[in-house]
């Protein structure tokens, strides 16, 4: 994609498309086992056998040390996939956690689940497929039936461009879009040209990036974000600083389109920062065990993350601006305990389902 300029924000993308490039594991990567323990002397037998495709950088970011070292102790081990072998040869895993993408990878995983059915995988591949297209991600959102006692959740009005970008400007204005406009391809695939996101002051300039694309309003927020963490039924949220807000007054200054730098926001927790409080207010706890139940039953995903914003202005006016599958747990706080009561809770129920009814 072209662009005019880049807004230099300290907090735009986050770990999610930190494994740009990287299709296949072959590494064991940070202390993680390549093949099951072979001296029971020194090390417990594992009771449960989590596989990882997994690429390097997401081990580097998700297998740290303390999850390590907690898991060890719980009698939960961790085993690198080798993708140079075929996946039958692994194994046989409770736990397949993976986050690679490819018909062939899908194909393996099935027949895996074939030959040993009792295997969970997190998540299926047609699971993860709901959020590779970001207008379907968000009208996932729009259709969910929720409550509003403790806040409206909505998603931003948006525009899908496929091919012609001449015809923008009129579209946008058919569409009754207000500008700014936040500009990103339509297709979340992996590659680095996905993860591109990009600001319009004006309708022609959306005009010169490449599509397919989806155009969504800028809403001013406060300049902070809610990332909500989704594992199992585990929910919780963090403050992230985001795009300052815009005024009426910068617009007519302002042209062009801006690109969004590809900064992590591991330094940008806005958690602890001085802020006015009705901009760092929380959503109610309710709101957001709530939307995550949704979609948890509706995307069939158990591993994902919600980003949200409120509405400048407003009290419980929320909007979903993305979802993302696997995100960056390893900068939650406290995320290796969290984790680990997934994973046995996860064993612990597939147990009790096998279990023959009391007579």
């Amino acid at each position: 994609m072209q662009l005019n300029g880049e807004i230099s924000d300290p907090c735009i993308r986050d770990e999610e498309e930190e494994e740009i490039g990287e299709t296949h594991v072959n590494s064991a990567g940070p202390d993680i086992s390549s093949s099951p323990p072979t001296s029971p002397s020194l090390s417990p037998s594992p009771s449960v056998v989590v596989g990882c495709a997994l690429t390097s950088k997401k081990k580097k970011s998700f297998l740290q040390q303390k999850l390590i070292r907690l898991s060890r102790s719980k009698g939960i081990q961790y085993v690198s996939i080798d993708l140079n072998r075929p996946l039958l040869e692994h194994g046989p895993f409770d736990i397949i956690l993976q986050k690679l993408a490819g018909k062939e990878w899908s194909q393996s995983l099935k027949d895996y689940q074939r030959e040993y059915p009792e295997v969970i995988i997190l998540d299926p591949p047609q699971a993860i497929k709901h959020v590779h297209n970001r207008q379907s991600m968000l009208e996932e959102v729009a259709e969910l039936k929720l409550p509003d006692c403790y806040g409206k959740v909505c998603i931003p009005r948006q525009l899908v461009v496929m091919k012609d970008t001449a015809a923008i400007p009129d579209e946008v204005t058919k569409a009754g879009l207000r500008l700014p406009l936040v500009v990103k391809p339509l297709f979340v695939d992996g590659s680095a040209k996905s993860h591109e996101l990009f600001l319009a002051y004006d309708q022609l300039s959306p005009s010169e990036l490449e599509p397919p694309m989806v155009l969504q309003e800028f809403i001013n927020h406060g300049g902070v974000l809610f990332k909500v963490y989704v594992i199992g039924e585990s929910v919780n949220v963090v403050r992230r600083f985001s795009l300052p807000d815009i005024t009426k007054c910068d617009l007519p200054k302002i042209s062009g389109v801006f690109r969004f730098p590809r900064v992590s926001c591991a330094a940008a927790s806005a958690d602890e920062a001085d802020l006015d409080p009705a901009v760092a207010e929380l959503p109610p706890r309710p709101l957001l065990e709530g939307l995550a139940r949704e979609l948890r039953n509706r995307l069939g995903l158990r591993l994902f993350n919600i980003d949200m914003i409120r509405q400048k202005g407003t009290k419980d006016l929320y909007y979903v601006i993305d979802i993302n599958y696997f995100p960056g747990y390893g900068k939650m706080p406290e995320y290796e305990h969290i984790f680990t009561d997934f994973v046995l809770g996860l064993v612990q129920n597939k147990h009790n389902k096998q279990r023959p009814p009391a007579a």
